[in-house]
């Protein structure tokens, strides 16, 4: 996210793109320091985040902060499911334990929206989940969720299950 100084210069980012990086920041932060998510650990982490970055309380971080919590609550109450989906696209590659944290979480937060939200367009979700990949882990990160992303859309495509 940019900062507030660098926001009145810069197009401000859509409301889904800041709420996909503020899941993935959040569910980062849990899985470094060894805590469960919690709605009450989030409402921190995001005041945190948002004096940090001097977010003002309007509009479009109101809605960032609700589509945040949306998807990490998905990604925590699906995580079985969704690690299911994933480890054996990453073994295959480069073993699950091994995977950096970022782009495991990344890779978790695009999950929980394409399999639990109805109004996810698949291709959208892989390039956002690309996109955060590299802005947060680096260009090998982001070519690595892209390669696993694929291999899921891939299988999709195969069980007739593309939206």
């Amino acid at each position: 996210m940019a900062s507030g100084a660098d926001r009145s210069e810069a197009v401000r980012p859509h409301t889904k793109r800041m709420g996909r990086e503020v899941a993935m920041q959040y569910l980062y932060s849990c899985e470094t320091r060894g805590e469960l998510p919690t709605a009450a650990t989030f409402d921190t982490f995001f005041e945190v985040l948002s004096a940090e970055y001097q977010l003002r309380d309007d509009r479009l971080v109101r809605k960032t902060r609700e589509f945040a919590t949306r998807l990490y609550e998905l990604a925590v109450l699906h995580r079985e499911e969704i690690d299911s989906v994933l480890r054996p696209k990453c073994d295959e590659s480069w073993g699950w334990e091994r995977i950096d944290i970022v782009d495991r979480n990344v890779l978790r937060v695009c999950l929980a929206e394409l399999f639990y939200m109805e109004d996810a367009p698949m291709l959208v979700c892989i390039d956002e989940a690309v996109e955060i990949a590299r802005d947060f882990s680096g260009v090998d990160g982001g070519r690595f969720v892209n390669g696993v992303l694929n291999s899921v859309k891939n299988d999709l495509v195969a069980a007739g299950k593309w939206r």
